[in-house]
């Protein structure tokens, strides 16, 4: 059995890896409800996302070398 991630475009089922199936293969689809699906860890569910709607994808290249740029500003050579 291959679980394979996908999605639903409105008129075709697609495969987040573009996975090639053979004629006639057999398939078993499960619909996930984005609403039921809570993620929970050790029966804990998480807040991993919620956040995701502040975000601000201008920052977001910035965030490999905002530590070093922090740092530097604070103790750097003056």
């Amino acid at each position: 059995m291959l679980v394979l991630p996908a999605y639903f475009d409105g008129e075709t089922v697609k495969t987040v890896d573009n996975y090639k199936f053979s004629k006639d293969q057999k398939l078993m689809i499960t619909v996930l409800d984005e609403e039921e699906e809570e993620k929970k860890i050790n029966g804990i569910k998480t807040l991993r996302g919620s956040l995701s709607k502040y975000a601000n994808p201008k920052l977001i290249e910035k965030e490999k070398s905002a530590w070093s740029v922090a740092a530097g500003e604070k103790y750097g050579i003056r």
